[in-house]
């Protein structure tokens, strides 16, 4: 019978932690590799509507320059009487979608006498590469070069619906909430772990890559963002021209286009007119 001596069981535990980092390795690697999302059930809910959306008055794609080079696209609404009389109102489109999807609401906010600007977010539409940003944190950088570009009359308003209501909470609870002076919340997405949220999948418009999103996430909390372009949600898009929506999200995408992780502190640092 084999009886392990004292240096069989030193040599074990100086292989052990060699062993248990390569049991980690294997385990991020294959989440990684094979713990994305797969693409969900089409819901034609999302893409139907824009067939009867009209899109009469809406008007051409104006740009602005952000710091890295890239030409970003915006819409411009002039106000009614030609002269914005109540400021200005920046507004945020939900996942997936584009600034045509706000169009009826910038029309009626034009009309009722502000200067209305709807973005193509980065990632979207005819801003950048679909579904994939640069770096976490983009989007607002993206936002206050915007901002200094374009200076819109103030009062301005960030509005945002969806998940552009989730980044424009985002905005309003951190160091960047200056910007604006009102802050408004529509619908917004706030965590998959809050109150408001309807389900982790949102009824089934989204399929998220959970094993590659927490792997990401712990990469990411010791400064590993070599892979965050991977994709991590898919959306249960169609194929249709003129929705033109965007069918996934990669990492840093997802991680921007909400609200920062500790949404709560976030919602207790607004220090602007917010609802």
């Amino acid at each position: 019978m084999f009886l392990p001596t004292l240096s069989h069981a030193r040599r074990w535990i100086a292989v052990l932690p060699i062993l248990l980092v390569a049991l980690v390795v294997a385990t991020l690697t294959a989440a990684l590799a094979l713990g994305g999302p797969t693409p969900p059930p089409t819901m034609r809910s999302i893409s139907d509507p824009f067939k009867v959306l009209s899109l009469e008055g809406m008007p051409p794609l104006s740009r602005f320059m952000a710091r890295d080079g890239s030409e970003l696209a915006y819409r411009r609404y002039a106000p009614a009487d030609g002269q914005p009389t109540r400021g200005s109102v920046m507004l945020v489109h939900g996942s997936s979608a584009n600034s045509q999807s706000v169009h009826p609401l910038a029309q009626s906010l034009a009309q009722a006498g502000y200067a209305v600007y709807a973005f193509d977010i980065r990632g979207h539409g005819a801003s950048g590469q679909r579904g994939r940003i640069d770096y976490i944190g983009q989007l607002d950088d993206d936002l206050e070069d915007f901002m200094r570009a374009v200076r819109p009359v103030r009062p301005a308003t960030l509005a945002g619906f969806s998940s552009g209501g989730g980044f424009a909470l985002r905005v309003a609870g951190d160091a960047r909430q200056g910007l604006f002076d009102n802050y408004l919340f529509m619908s917004p997405y706030v965590h998959f772990r809050a109150a408001t949220a309807r389900s982790r999948d949102a009824g089934g418009w989204v399929s998220i890559g959970t094993p590659r999103l927490v792997a990401l996430s712990l990469l990411n909390r010791v400064g590993v963002t070599h892979w965050n372009q991977l994709p991590v949600v898919d959306f249960a898009v169609a194929d249709s021209p003129q929705a033109d929506l965007t069918n996934s999200y990669s990492y840093a995408l997802a991680a921007n286009f909400q609200p920062h992780e500790d949404y709560h502190a976030g919602i207790r640092a607004i220090g602007r007119p917010a609802e």
